[in-house]
């Protein structure tokens, strides 16, 4: 009976196992429904494709469990809890902590964002179509590219105008242009701020050439004709700013162990500079700044120093001391000389075939250029004073010559070209003594003259020929040795006493900038001067001096 008795107790077990058993269902039950949240917010909400087979299975899963709670024992329930937690461990991937599940939840969070990028407003979990059927692919599918590619195509879109915003965004590009190009430097650099699009577009050259034509040597001519297509004219603006303040860095090219009178041509990316009685060429390096210290030609051939040389034709015409004039190919070794005057000759221009020179022996000659008639003096003019410049009409039917002004009243006289007759002379109140020492055409009728006399005049045949339109003043009263114009606004000079340069802007009187090149005991005129858009060059007795405006 007591071995009967013992059914008993093991019965209240067994219902406390039953009782356990159902604590353990409803336990086992919220772990199920906790793992599937954790799964799914883990993974994105999932598709329909995917999440009704996980929900069906971990289902039956708990069913089975609950239903063979009572029946089974403590190891028995033990090992399939382990059994149902690995299977719901190999359904439900996005519970798994390696890094194959970690690998499929960044591909399924990368398909999420890119699908939410193409439909706005779309619900995930309701794929329609062959859209539900690719939603489970992996990135880097034939899909996914093709997303990506339609997105690229939207950025693309997007960066070639705003798609909302002001209404100004909205106009066409045409009325947009009208209205932006009554902005000044300034403000088009602010909205230049405001988006990638509006940096684009006000970086037109449109925008910018009315603003240039106004600045100081942006390659403007007053005509407006563009001399430096090359270069983007709002770069050309913000170097300009540099020229109106003054800011620029100093350095020094070239050095020499005596005194010379150098003078000095540009052409492209080569310098041509005289020293005693050669003419050097080197080349610039790629900023400008400097040069390749050794020459890339060396033209020699006369006796004495070179006073005065040109450019013209892929030819070097060079005169001399030695009163000859020399004739260089500039891309061959071909050299011609021959004489031309009794005395040195102090200068030479050439145009259109037509050399014309300037001697101390108060005579001015006109020579041929072409190659049967090389050396052949075409005409002979008795000006009666030596002559120190000279420039040929860009016509080409007559020329210039400056004198000492020491036998006649007027230093500036025009001569015709093919008769070699005096035309009239320029300007009426010069004092005795007042050479020009440089004369250049600006144009057929206009014309820019300094010397002695410590004046800058700008000359207009057409409205009058007795005085000049407009003049400009050294303020220390020094002899002008050279000048230089960019064809707009911006005037450079080049005086006699502490290798000074002097910017002049035309629209005003007075001196804009002054750089003194030396100190008290290397004092030395400025013989010759240019300039680019970028830098001034300047050639003084010792040394060639570079102002740079483009890297100040």
């Amino acid at each position: 009976m007591g071995s009967q008795g013992r059914p008993g107790p093991a019965g209240d077990s067994g219902s406390g196992e039953g009782e356990s058993g159902e604590a353990r269902k409803v336990q086992e039950g919220k772990v199920v429904r906790g793992k599937r949240r954790k799964g799914k917010g883990k993974g994105g909400r999932g598709s329909g494709a995917e999440g009704k087979p996980e929900q069906q299975k971990a289902t039956e899963a708990a069913g089975r469990g609950a239903e063979g709670e009572a029946r089974a024992g403590p190891r028995e329930h033990g090992e399939r809890e382990t059994g149902e937690r690995r299977l719901l461990g190999g359904e439900e991937g996005n519970t798994v902590p390696g890094k194959e599940a970690q690998e499929r939840r960044r591909g399924k969070k990368e398909e999420w964002r890119v699908r939410t990028g193409r439909r706005e407003g779309a619900r995930p979990g309701r794929a329609q179509g062959r859209g539900g059927q690719a939603w489970g692919r992996p990135a880097g599918t034939g899909a996914a590219m093709a997303a990506a590619a339609e997105e690229a195509a939207v950025a693309e879109e997007a960066a070639a105008r705003p798609a909302a915003g002001p209404a100004l965004w909205r106009l066409p590009e045409e009325l947009l242009l009208l209205i932006c190009s009554y902005l000044d430097a300034r403000a088009l650099g602010r909205l230049a701020q405001v988006c990638r699009w509006l940096r684009r577009f006000t970086s037109c050259d449109l925008l910018w050439r009315r603003i240039a034509r106004a600045s100081l040597n942006s390659g403007f001519s007053r005509l407006g004709t563009d001399l430096m297509a090359a270069i983007p004219v709002k770069e050309r603006v913000r170097v300009s700013q540099n020229w109106r303040l003054g800011r620029c860095r100093e350095g020094i090219l070239l050095k020499w162990k005596c005194s010379q009178m150098p003078w000095m041509q540009l052409e492209g990316d080569s310098l041509y500079i005289s020293q005693a009685n050669f003419i050097l060429a080197y080349q610039f390096r790629p900023d400008g700044a400097s040069l390749n210290r050794r020459p890339m030609g060396v033209f020699a051939g006369h006796d004495e120093d070179v006073c005065h040389f040109v450019l013209a034709n892929s030819h070097i015409v060079s005169a001399g001391g030695d009163g000859k004039i020399g004739i260089h190919k500039i891309h061959s070794t071909f050299a011609v000389k021959y004489s031309a005057h009794e005395q040195e000759v102090n200068c030479v221009d050439c145009k259109g075939g037509i050399i014309v020179s300037g001697s101390r022996d108060r005579t001015a000659k006109v020579w041929s250029l072409a190659s049967g008639r090389l050396g052949q003096c075409l005409h002979t003019i008795q000006t009666e004073d030596r002559v120190w410049s000279i420039a040929i009409s860009p016509l080409l039917s007559s020329f210039v010559t400056g004198t000492a002004c020491c036998g006649h009243f007027s230093p500036l006289r025009i001569w015709d070209l093919n008769s070699g007759q005096l035309m009239t002379h320029l300007g009426s109140d010069f004092p005795p003594g007042a050479g020009v020492l440089d004369v250049m055409y600006e144009s057929p009728s206009t014309l820019l003259s300094c010397g002695y006399d410590t004046y800058i005049r700008y000359w207009d045949l057409r409205a009058s020929v007795r005085k000049c339109v407009m003049e400009w003043e050294e303020p220390h009263d020094s002899t002008l040795y050279c000048l230089q114009t960019d064809g707009n606004h911006l005037l450079a000079s080049g005086s006699s006493y502490y290798g000074v340069v002097r910017l002049w802007d035309r629209r005003h009187r007075a001196c804009l900038h002054a750089f003194p090149l030396t100190s008290t005991p290397l004092s030395s005129p400025v013989y010759c001067l240019r300039f680019t858009t970028k830098h001034l060059y300047a050639a003084l007795s010792y040394n060639l001096h570079i102002l740079d405006f483009h890297n100040p």
